[in-house]
């Protein structure tokens, strides 16, 4: 395939690496479309020599993954800068030292898509794949990117932990008719560190998300954060 693929499509993909690939020229939500590339113009001061991505970002980690990491979108002056998701900002920072520390990652931090950073029995997603305005993202924006996130969990077929960053991932994670949850069961409730067991033996984690909104208040701190990849870690073992 060598257009944006549609909804449709994602069925036909036999790898996540090529889906990915082809993902970069989706230009199926005209708001973030127009925003993603109006930051990528007009930048901001501290990154204004520097060339931004400014395309839908893609996925990233290794396809035979027993972890998948859900986040929420990219930066707009992070991944659709960089072009890779977590990656130059403060969340990153906070992500990848935690991934780290719990031998999912070979080094702390990931600055750009040339820094040498490899991921060790994780992938990395989120509930869509542009920056959007303040960080918020509109109810169509998320159905219209589902698709790939179903298609992900269709494809790593090794997954067995799930860490949803933020409650935004959690519900869509929820959501997905390829994990089964019993008839009837109420939805359970985002929390962090909360643990839920899907009848296929998948294990969901919720931890707030790594977001300054989060960590600069001290809702999230570091021990709290590292706890959740102690928690997948164990779940793993």
């Amino acid at each position: 395939m060598s257009r944006s693929p549609k909804p449709t499509d994602l069925l036909d993909y036999k790898d996540v690496q090529t889906m990915m690939s082809d993902l970069t020229r989706c230009g199926q939500c005209p708001r973030l479309v127009e925003w993603r590339e109006l930051v990528a113009e007009s930048k901001v001061k501290r990154y204004a020599d520097q060339l931004y991505w400014g395309r839908p970002v893609p996925s990233l980690g290794d396809p035979n993954a027993r972890l998948l990491l859900v986040g929420l979108a990219p930066a707009a002056h992070g991944g659709n800068r960089t072009g890779r998701m977590f990656t130059g900002d403060r969340s990153g920072d906070w992500l990848y030292r935690a991934l780290h520390k719990a031998g999912f990652a070979n080094q702390p931090e990931s600055t750009n898509l040339s820094d040498g950073l490899h991921l060790k029995d994780c992938y990395i997603t989120a509930v869509a794949h542009c920056a959007p305005p303040d960080n918020k993202l509109l109810p169509a924006e998320m159905a219209q990117c589902r698709p790939y996130l179903s298609t992900e969990l269709a494809l790593l077929k090794n997954v067995k932990v799930i860490i949803a960053l933020g409650k935004v991932a959690w519900d869509a994670i929820l959501k997905e008719p390829a994990l089964s949850r019993p008839k009837g069961e109420a939805k359970p409730t985002f929390g962090h560190g909360l643990v839920y067991e899907f009848n296929d033996g998948i294990t969901l984690i919720g931890s707030y998300h790594p977001s300054q909104q989060n960590t600069f208040t001290g809702r999230l701190t570091e021990p709290m954060f590292d706890q959740v990849f102690s928690l997948a870690r164990k779940q793993l073992s």
